[in-house]
């Protein structure tokens, strides 16, 4: 046990499973339903974000041809695990994540021009937001004991080519999802200490 444990309200063996001792998975096993599926972005969309924007965007890639498209795109070493996980995801924002602006917060939709008015910091909004919303759908995908694979090794260019042609999305990672197999992962690797990383003004 550790102060982690120690501290917070869910109970250990959830502690466990969503951050102390999950990993990485490299191999996969088992299936995941549509009900698991969209269980993983329910969850997922509580995580707060700027203006509660929510820009990420879930594509899962189920069906042969799209796996076959989207595994041509990935680094050599990730190929053959996304080519037999039960199911792929591949995150993306929405380029034009504003123009919801009455959605997602309705009745205050002043900052909207701000980002109309700079495309860079829209894009730069949207991206680093959906990124913070990869964070929860990765630790969503572990509190419903699954295992994930998120990858960056991949030609986001051609994925993007590929699955939003049309320019209405970004992609930036690739996520694994299933029941770890056999030779999932190896020896776990050293995190960095408190007394490394934070530090109190």
């Amino acid at each position: 046990m550790t102060i982690a444990h120690d501290e917070a309200v869910i109970d250990a063996s959830a502690v466990d499973a969503i951050f102390a001792e999950a990993r990485t998975a490299n191999t996969f096993t088992g299936e995941v339903t549509e009900e698991q599926a969209r269980a993983i972005y329910e969850l997922t969309k509580f995580g707060p974000t700027a203006f509660n924007s929510q820009p990420l965007r879930v594509t899962y890639v189920r069906s042969a041809e799209a796996r076959d498209a989207l595994v041509e795109t990935l680094a050599n070493g990730n190929r053959a695990k996304t080519a037999t996980a039960p199911l792929v995801a591949v995150l993306s924002y929405d380029t034009s994540w504003q123009e919801q602006w009455d959605n997602f917060l309705p009745g205050y939709n002043a900052p909207k021009a701000m980002y109309d008015a700079a495309p860079d910091l829209a894009a730069a909004t949207g991206n680093n937001n959906a990124h913070l919303q990869a964070g929860y759908f990765i630790l969503a995908v572990r509190s419903l004991g699954l295992a994930a694979g998120p990858m960056t090794g991949a030609d986001f260019t051609a994925i993007d080519a590929a699955f939003f042609p049309d320019g209405d999305q970004k992609s930036f990672l690739v996520v694994n999802i299933g029941q770890p197999a056999a030779g999932a992962w190896g020896e776990a690797k050293p995190k960095f200490a408190y007394e490394d990383v934070v530090r109190t003004v």
